[in-house]
């Protein structure tokens, strides 16, 4: 779907595929199976119906077309995984520069394009989580940067600082 979406110009991501790939990897890399499954076939209904989703996602976040879904569930789980952001942004500055903002947006947009039953499963892995104290965001990217040999957050940060000449 992301080599399928047309747009003013070429993203970065499809630019380097690779690089989307390990993005996604990341973003479900702390799902259980069975949300996994109902996603993969969101993807599967998606294409059977000629819905590119990564399209929609993308219009939904430019503004140019109108809320993809008003299921309840999505502003209870953006809020949950804003304040799992918001505790990298603060503990790790450098390597995590991001907005909250951006990320709610984004993670807005992104869980429009998932059904209902999708949404229901994805928000009991995030209740699990939250049960047991664990950050799912913090998850994803201790998995991406452990898949690309950087080390841990920590590790991560140190680099970003020597690299900013930014004072520990």
């Amino acid at each position: 779907m992301m080599k399928a979406v047309v747009s003013d110009g070429r993203s970065l991501c499809q630019e380097r595929p690779g690089t989307f790939r390990a993005m996604r990897e990341m973003s479900h890399s702390v799902l259980s199976r069975d949300t996994l499954a109902s996603y993969l076939g969101d993807l599967r209904n998606a294409e059977i119906e000629g819905r590119n989703l990564v399209t929609e996602k993308y219009a939904r976040m430019e503004g140019q077309i109108p809320p993809l879904s008003e299921c309840p569930l999505i502003p209870r789980i953006v809020s949950i995984e804003s304040a799992w952001m918001k505790e990298l942004c603060d503990a790790w500055p450098v390597t995590f520069q991001a907005s909250v903002a951006y990320f709610a947006r984004y993670e807005s947009c992104e869980l429009e394009t998932y059904s209902d039953p999708t949404l229901m499963l994805l928000y009991r892995d995030v209740l699990a989580a939250l049960e047991d104290g664990r950050n799912l965001v913090r998850e994803r990217y201790e998995h991406l940067f452990e898949a690309q040999g950087q080390g841990t957050l920590a590790e991560v940060e140190a680099k970003a600082r020597e690299t900013a000449a930014v004072p520990a």
